[in-house]
């Protein structure tokens, strides 16, 4: 495998970074997964948009080039010989120690790209759906890094490894006012009586409300455009637990799983405990755009 690092290739085991880097000694980072097939990722432009916005907002860097990252992204795959392949870009703080010995007031970002095969699931996955855990930690929506996608992932990672400890395929979680947020690695959509609703994400907020802690997915952006073709009513709102346990169907979107449906929330079964027709109808819609979209991109 080659890993793309700071503008070079380099095989997996040679790849190295600073013992200095910000990512490695306090975690300082933002990264992003994505799906390819064919080739060729899809909308790597929202992503890395999203990736550029968190870097200035959180003070990161404010000088990134998404054009060329992109052409990166696909020479990863290009060099790897994957057509279909899950693509994670990690960009951190760079080497803290130049900042001292060369007395510089900002260094260059690290910026690493690895491609591999994609993350295979399960088949009852998507046919009889997941059982759900709720974590028991909570969302902070005055927490400045909330909202984006930063590399201190250790509070998601755990929830995960609690939740299939349990056999659940993921971890819920709350806010601390006990509002619906997000999965541990995804977004979350309920069906009630026929519409579509998720919570309010970074960026979405009302000019006067509180921040939202939710990560703008892109998947979760490629849903609500599906079903708004689709006459399917999508609201964008602040949901409680209750919501959750009365809605008619769940589902989990993210990069990696596209639409995955929640059957279960820990011993509760969501409506009639089968993967309800408005979670189907939008998987296979999902999948029909990301194959429209990579087989007809201009690389």
């Amino acid at each position: 495998m080659l890993v793309w690092l700071n503008g070079h290739f380099v095989d997996r085991d040679q790849a190295s970074i600073s013992i200095f880097d910000a990512g490695f000694q306090h975690g300082v980072g933002l990264f992003e997964t994505m799906l390819a097939r064919h080739g060729a990722i899809f909308r790597p432009e929202a992503h890395l948009a999203r990736l550029a916005r968190s870097a200035k907002e959180l003070l990161l860097s404010d000088r990134l080039r998404i054009d060329p990252m992109i052409d990166a992204l696909h020479l990863t795959l290009k060099r790897n010989n994957l057509q279909n392949a899950r693509v994670r870009l990690t960009l951190t703080g760079g080497n803290l120690n130049l900042l001292q010995s060369q007395g510089q007031s900002q260094v260059d970002p690290t910026i690493m790209i690895v491609a591999q095969p994609p993350t295979t699931y399960p088949d009852s996955f998507f046919e009889k759906g997941v059982t759900v855990t709720i974590a028991d930690g909570r969302d902070n929506p005055l927490h400045p890094m909330a909202g984006h996608k930063t590399i201190n992932y250790w509070p998601r990672i755990q929830a995960l490894q609690l939740a299939a400890a349990k056999r659940a395929g993921e971890s819920l979680w709350l806010t601390i006012s006990n509002h619906l947020s997000a999965g541990s690695v995804s977004n979350i959509f309920l069906v009630k009586d026929g519409s579509l609703l998720t919570p309010i994400a970074h960026g979405e907020e009302d000019p006067n409300a509180v921040r939202s802690p939710v990560l703008p997915g892109i998947t979760r952006a490629a849903i609500i455009e599906l079903a708004e073709n689709l006459d399917i009513q999508t609201r964008r709102q602040l949901l409680d637990a209750q919501a959750l346990l009365d809605a008619d169907e769940v589902f989990l979107t993210n990069s990696s799983w596209g639409v995955l449906p929640v059957t279960a929330i820990e011993r509760k079964q969501i409506g009639d405990g089968q993967v309800g027709d408005v979670t189907k109808q939008l998987r296979r819609a999902w999948s029909d755009l990301v194959d429209q979209e990579t087989q007809s991109a201009d690389l």
